[in-house]
C-alpha cells in the first residue's frame, strides 16, 4: 500500500510560485485603483474654470497644491517598484526546472510511442554503447535507459508503468510545502517564532483594534458619535433654535476638540489672534458658563466661524482648519433635526441649519445682500443697486435687467471687472421645478384619502442664469409670430361661431333643466310630430336643418328628457352611458397602469444606477475647499411650522433629476395647504417655494365580502363534474388500452 510523505521545498522553487502569485494579486489591482490620473487633465479642468472661479479661495489653494504636490510621484514610484519585483519573480519562475514530470520510457529512449520490440532493443543497444560507464558514459543516464528498457520489455514493469506511472510500482505520495528550507531550519526556529508572534499576536490585534475603535467612534457620515449625541441633546432641549444659538451648538462639536480630532491643533499664535478677533467681533457670549460653549476649543471655533461670516481677514491655515469641519457637521445636525422623535424641532431650526451652510460656504451673514456673492461687490456698491431707479435686491433682479440698464447701474466697474461679474452671474444656477401629486398603488391615483401614502414627484431641471437673460428676438422669431397672428386671424370667425354655439347649448340645457316636466313633454311631442314618427315605443329623431348651430344636440336632449318615462329609451340611454363609462374607466386604467409601470421602471433604474455626486463647482470667494452644487428638497406646513416629508439631499442634479417625496395624508378630511421647498446648500437667494394644495377625502370602507371573492356553487359543481368526467375518461382509456 502506498504511503504518504511530507517534505519542505529545499530548493525554494515552489515558494517562488507562491510569492509571484501573491505579489501579482497586490500589484495589479493597486495599479488600477491607485495610479495617479493624468495631471494634465486636472490642469486643463482648472484652466477651464479660471475665467469664472479664478478669484475663489478654493481655486487658488487647489492650483497651488496641484503644482507643489509630490504624492502622485511617490505613488508612481511605489507602483513601478512593485511591478519590477513582480517581473523579476516571474522571470525567476520561468527559469526554474520542472521537478515533477510524468515518467515516459519512450522519451528516455528517444522513441515514438508504439514502437515495436525490435526497435526498442535496437535503440537500447545504441544508447547503452554511448552511455555505458565502462566506455566513459554517464552512469545516471545509463541507469535511466536500463530502467526504460525494462519498463517496455518486461511484462511486470510494463504493467506497473501503465497502472501507476512508474516501473517500480506505487510510490509514497509527496506533499510539498511552499516555504523555503531556511524557514524550517532548526537553527532559525527562534527567529521564525519571534516574527510569527509579532505579526499575529501584536501587529494584527493592534490594527484590528484601531479599526474597531475608530468605527465605533464615528457614524456613517464620518462624524463622531459624541457630536451626534451632543446635537441630539440640544435639539431636545431647545426645539426652536435661532441662528445665533445654532451657530454655538455647531461649533461645540467634538471635531474642533484636539483631544478627539488630531487635525484640530492648538497653535501658540491662537492666544494672540483669537482675542483680537473677539474684540473686533464684539458681543459673541464669551462669558457664557454653559458647557461645552465655554470650553476653549468651542470658543475658538465660534470666533473663527463668525469672523468668516463677517469676511474678516484670517490666516488661511486657521480658516481651513475650522470651516471644513463646520460644513461636515451641518449634515448631521439636519439628520438629528428630523430624527429626534416626538420632540422634533420646529421648522425654523431645520431651515436655519440649511441657511447656516449657505452662509459658511459664501462667507456672508444672513442679513447681507445676496449680491455680495458676486466679485467686486462691496457694501458701498449696493447703494447703486437699491436706488429708486433700479431697485435691484436679488440676483434674479440683476439678471432681469436689460444690458444697457445693468451696465449703467454697475458704472463703478471697469469693463474687465464688469465682464467678470456677468460671467459669474451667468454660471449661477436657475432651477425649474415641476410637481406631480398622486397616490401610487391605488385604484384611483388622483383621489387622496385620509391616511393614504401620498407621493409627490418633483422634476428638477437646472439651467444657467445666462439662459434667462432678456435677449432681442431674431428675425425668424418675428416671422413665426407674424405667421401665428395670421393663422389666428383666419380662424377667428369659425372659432367665435363655435364658442357662441357652445354657449347657446349650455344656456338651452340650463333652461331645459329648470323647465317643468309637463312643458318638456309637450315640447317633445310637438318636436316628434314635426320631425319624425314613433313606432314600437322607440323615438327616432330626424334632425332639422336650422340656421342656428347646435340644434341637433338640443333636439336630442329634448327628446331624451321628454321620453324619460318610456322604458325602452331609458334602457338605451343607460346602455350608452354604461358603455361610455366602461370605455372611460378602461382608458383611465390603462393610463394608470402605464404610469405605474413607468414609475416602477424609474425606481429600478435609480436603484441600479450609481450617479456621480460631481455636479457643478460652487462659486465661493472665501471657502477653502471645492464645493459641488447640492440641494435640499422637502415638503413643509409653513402654517404649523412642521415638516411634512423628510428632507431629501439632491446630490446628483447636473441637468435633470426626478425625486419622489412620500408622506402620509392627514387623518382628517379637508383642504390643506403645503409648500414644496427647494433650498441650496451653497448659494444665498436661490431658494424656491412652490405651493401644494391637498384635498383629502374620506377613506373608502373596507369590503368584507367582495364579489370577486365569492365563487358560485354552480361553478364549483361544474368544476368538480369536469374533474370527475376527466378521471372517468382516463380510466376508460386505460381499460381500452388494456
Amino acid at each position: 500500500m502506498a504511503g504518504q510523505q511530507f517534505q519542505y521545498d529545499d530548493s525554494g522553487n515552489t515558494f517562488f510560485y507562491f510569492l509571484t502569485s501573491f505579489v501579482g494579486l497586490i500589484v495589479i489591482p493597486a495599479t488600477y485603483y491607485l495610479w495617479p490620473r493624468d495631471q494634465n487633465a486636472e490642469q486643463l479642468r482648472l484652466k477651464s474654470l479660471r475665467r469664472v472661479h479664478g478669484r475663489c479661495l478654493w481655486y487658488r489653494l487647489r492650483l497651488m497644491k496641484s503644482q507643489q504636490s509630490i504624492v502622485p510621484t511617490l505613488k508612481k514610484a511605489a507602483l513601478l517598484f512593485g511591478w519590477v519585483v513582480f517581473l523579476l519573480l516571474a522571470y525567476k519562475v520561468s527559469k526554474l526546472d520542472r521537478e515533477y514530470q510524468e515518467y515516459n520510457p519512450y522519451e528516455v529512449l528517444h522513441l515514438d510511442p508504439g514502437a515495436t520490440t525490435s526497435e526498442i532493443k535496437k535503440q537500447y543497444h545504441l544508447l547503452s554503447k554511448k552511455f555505458h560507464p565502462d566506455k566513459g558514459g554517464d552512469e545516471a543516464a545509463f541507469m535511466m535507459i536500463t530502467k526504460a528498457y525494462a519498463a517496455l520489455t518486461n511484462e511486470q514493469t510494463k504493467k506497473n508503468w501503465e497502472l501507476y506511472g512508474d516501473p517500480d510500482g506505487p510510490r509514497a505520495t509527496n506533499f510539498g510545502i511552499a516555504l523555503p528550507a531556511w524557514i524550517v531550519d532548526q537553527k532559525n526556529s527562534m527567529l521564525v517564532l519571534l516574527v510569527y508572534g509579532l505579526a499575529f499576536m501584536v501587529i494584527l490585534p493592534v490594527v484590528v483594534g484601531t479599526w474597531w475603535y475608530r468605527s465605533i467612534r464615528y457614524s456613517g457620515d464620518q462624524i463622531l458619535i459624541n457630536t451626534t449625541q451632543l446635537f441630539m441633546h440640544f435639539m431636545y432641549k431647545t426645539p426652536n433654535m435661532n441662528m445665533k444659538r445654532l451657530a454655538m451648538v455647531l461649533t461645540a462639536a467634538f471635531e474642533f476638540d484636539p483631544r478627539s480630532n488630531k487635525e484640530a491643533t492648538i497653535r501658540p499664535t491662537d492666544n494672540i489672534e483669537v482675542p483680537q478677533l473677539i474684540r473686533e467681533l464684539g458681543n459673541i457670549n464669551v462669558k457664557k458658563k454653559e458647557p461645552p460653549f465655554c470650553y476653549p476649543y468651542s470658543l475658538k471655533a465660534r470666533v473663527l466661524v463668525l469672523a468668516h461670516l463677517s469676511r474678516m481677514e484670517i490666516s488661511e491655515d486657521l480658516e481651513e482648519e475650522e470651516l471644513q469641519p463646520a460644513c461636515r457637521v451641518y449634515g448631521v445636525s439636519l439628520n438629528v433635526c428630523v430624527c429626534v422623535g416626538f420632540h422634533a424641532p420646529r421648522l425654523v431650526s431645520i431651515e436655519n441649519c440649511m441657511k447656516l451652510t449657505q452662509m459658511i460656504v459664501q462667507g456672508l451673514q444672513e442679513t447681507k445682500s445676496p449680491l455680495l456673492q458676486l466679485p467686486h461687490f462691496d457694501e458701498e456698491h449696493l447703494r447703486y443697486c437699491v436706488s429708486k431707479k433700479y431697485k435691484v435686491r436679488s440676483l434674479q433682479d440683476l439678471v432681469s435687467l436689460k444690458d444697457s440698464e445693468r451696465r449703467s447701474m454697475l458704472r463703478f466697474l471697469v469693463e474687465e471687472k464688469y465682464d467678470e461679474v456677468i460671467s459669474v452671474l451667468g454660471s449661477f444656477p436657475h432651477i425649474a421645478m415641476e410637481t406631480k401629486l398622486q397616490v401610487l398603488d391605488d385604484e384611483d391615483s388622483n383621489n387622496i384619502t385620509a391616511g393614504s401614502i401620498v407621493t409627490v414627484t418633483v422634476t428638477l431641471t437646472r439651467k444657467r442664469m445666462a439662459v434667462r437673460r432678456l435677449q432681442i428676438p431674431s428675425p425668424d422669431v418675428f416671422r413665426v409670430s407674424l405667421q401665428a397672428d395670421a393663422s389666428k386671424a383666419k380662424t377667428k370667425v369659425w372659432q367665435n361661431n363655435k364658442k357662441q354655439a357652445t354657449k347657446k347649448s349650455k344656456k338651452k340645457k340650463l333652461t331645459k333643466k329648470k323647465a317643468p316636466a309637463a312643458a318638456a313633454t309637450v315640447a317633445a311631442a310637438a318636436a316628434t310630430q314635426a320631425n319624425g314618427s314613433v313606432a314600437g315605443g322607440d323615438a327616432v329623431a330626424v334632425p332639422k336643418e336650422d340656421d342656428e348651430e347646435g340644434s341637433d344636440k338640443g333636439s336630442e336632449s329634448d327628446e331624451a328628457e321628454a321620453n324619460k318615462d318610456s322604458p325602452s329609451e331609458r334602457d338605451e340611454e343607460s346602455d350608452k352611458q354604461s358603455d361610455t363609462e366602461v370605455d372611460e374607466i378602461a382608458g383611465d386604467d390603462e393610463e394608470e397602469w402605464e404610469a405605474l409601470q413607468q414609475s416602477i421602471q424609474r425606481r429600478e433604474k435609480a436603484l441600479l444606477e450609481t450617479k456621480s455626486k460631481v455636479t457643478h463647482p460652487v462659486y465661493s470667494l472665501y471657502y477653502p475647499d471645492e464645493k459641488q452644487e447640492w440641494w435640499w428638497l422637502y415638503i413643509a406646513d409653513r402654517r404649523d411650522q412642521a415638516l411634512v416629508s423628510m428632507p431629501y439631499h439632491v446630490c446628483t442634479l447636473k441637468d435633470t433629476e426626478e425625486v419622489e417625496l412620500k408622506f402620509p395624508a392627514p387623518s382628517k378630511t379637508g383642504n390643506y395647504q403645503y409648500s414644496v421647498i427647494l433650498r441650496s446648500d451653497s448659494y444665498l437667494g436661490l431658494d424656491q417655494i412652490k405651493p401644494l394644495k391637498l384635498e383629502v377625502h374620506e377613506a373608502k370602507a373596507v369590503l368584507d365580502n367582495h364579489p370577486q371573492w365569492d365563487i358560485p356553487e354552480t361553478e364549483e359543481e361544474d368544476e368538480e363534474q369536469e374533474d370527475s368526467d376527466g378521471i372517468e375518461e382516463s380510466e376508460d382509456d386505460d381499460e381500452d388500452n388494456d
